[in-house]
């Protein structure tokens, strides 16, 4: 039997055994103490002093000095993904905030559309001729494809520049889905985008059943939008026999520069979550793909920080937190009905405004009622469509409730 004084002993037990020790965070261990140590996530070895970090899992102390800080939101990564403006960022952050340029591969905050469905950083952009039409960049010898076509029908997944209307700072960009029979399809097509112009495009969305196409309008102010968006268009679509219900949606994005900061976000998160059935009236559906999610309304005030706080949630939800430059309002069903369509802009646009200069001891005295919500609209005859719709609904709402 072995001298167990001759024997070092275990760097965490301390016990002097015949085991075979092992090298251990700079020591030696016993063979138990080794696998009671949690491993490193990146090089597998085991010790007893691992440090979590966000993106890649506990590390040991040799990995975490090849760790480097993201340059957007200073968590410490592996990753080193190149940015335009200098510096690298985190996988993360590169998927939620920025676009990869198609030409260097930087990501950028501030991409250009390029013919193809490509984005261009700043300094690349530069390098590409623009369309003499309607200014569209145009990479090598294509054609701008906005032009060929005017009547063009979009895959889902284009994103040109966007084409400010109206003073901001708080824009409103409107998503209506409609439902098109299949023989009055092109001609439905031609009708929507001679109406609309450079004001939005059609994209197509597979979820549309059995077939149609999805309204997309540039952002617009709340009273650009009373004023020049085509509403006539709206009756002309229905005329053709294209319809909606509510399996389709009407979706507004707000855009954050409309807000006076995060505090304000919260504000208005809370209004609408706090007032589910009167906003789902409004809305006229209780939607699978706008659900109000308690999880969501419960994370609301770190939501309001920034999208990349809502990695891991669904954007099929009342109000979508993912995109990097708007707030999605998705709980309206989609319709053909001018006023019906103007109080969804209305109520998004109203909702932002009220909540804006909403102080605590207002917010303590029941300043997210829906009671106090609607006494303000009452005041102010630019939203004259919602007062109007939420009249009728609680109309039709008593002769329900008398009929019952």
């Amino acid at each position: 039997m072995p001298d167990l004084g001759l024997l070092d002993p275990c760097g965490i037990c301390r016990s002097r055994e015949p085991d075979i020790h092992v090298d251990i965070d700079g020591g030696r261990a016993c063979q138990h103490c080794v696998l009671t140590c949690a491993q490193c996530y990146r090089c597998g070895a085991r010790s007893i002093a691992l440090t979590e970090t966000a993106e890649a899992g506990p590390l040991c102390s040799t990995c975490i000095t090849r760790l480097h800080p993201c340059a957007s939101c200073s968590e410490a990564t592996f990753t080193r993904l190149p940015v335009d403006t200098g510096g690298f960022v985190c996988g993360i952050c590169a998927h939620q905030l920025y676009d990869q340029c198609f030409q260097c591969e930087r990501y950028t905050l501030h991409s250009r559309y390029v013919v193809g469905n490509q984005r261009a950083c700043p300094a690349c952009a530069q390098l590409q001729r623009a369309c003499r039409d309607c200014g569209t960049l145009i990479c090598g010898r294509r054609g701008c494809d906005r032009c060929a076509d005017p009547h063009a029908l979009w895959n889902y997944t284009y994103r040109p520049d966007p084409i400010f209307h109206g003073t901001g700072p708080l824009f409103l960009g409107l998503e209506l889905e409609v439902i098109v029979p299949d023989d009055r399809f092109d001609d439905a097509i031609a009708t929507a985008t001679d109406a609309l112009g450079s004001l939005g495009y059609l994209k197509r969305d597979s979820s549309i059943r059995p077939s149609g196409f999805e309204i997309v309008c540039h952002p617009m102010t709340y009273q650009y939008a009373l004023t020049e968006f085509p509403w006539q268009l709206l009756d002309k679509l229905a005329r053709m026999g294209c319809e909606t219900d509510d399996g389709v949606g009407l979706h507004v994005h707000a855009s954050r520069t409309g807000f006076t900061g995060p505090a304000h976000i919260y504000r208005w998160m809370k209004l609408v979550y706090r007032n589910q059935d009167q906003v789902s009236m409004l809305a006229r559906r209780v939607s699978r793909y706008a659900p109000f999610e308690p999880d969501t309304r419960a994370r609301a005030k770190y939501l309001a920080k920034g999208c990349r706080n809502a990695i891991g949630l669904p954007r099929y939800q009342a109000i979508n937190p993912h995109p990097r430059d708007t707030l999605e309002l998705r709980v309206f069903a989609s319709s053909l009905e001018t006023r019906q369509v103007q109080a969804a802009l209305a109520f998004t646009d109203a909702s932002i405004r009220y909540t804006a200069d909403l102080t605590i001891p207002q917010i303590h005295a029941g300043g997210w009622d829906w009671d106090r919500f609607a006494d303000w609209l009452t005041h102010r005859l630019e939203y004259a469509p919602l007062v109007t719709e939420l009249a009728d609904l609680a109309r039709e709402q008593e002769v329900l409730l008398c009929a019952s």
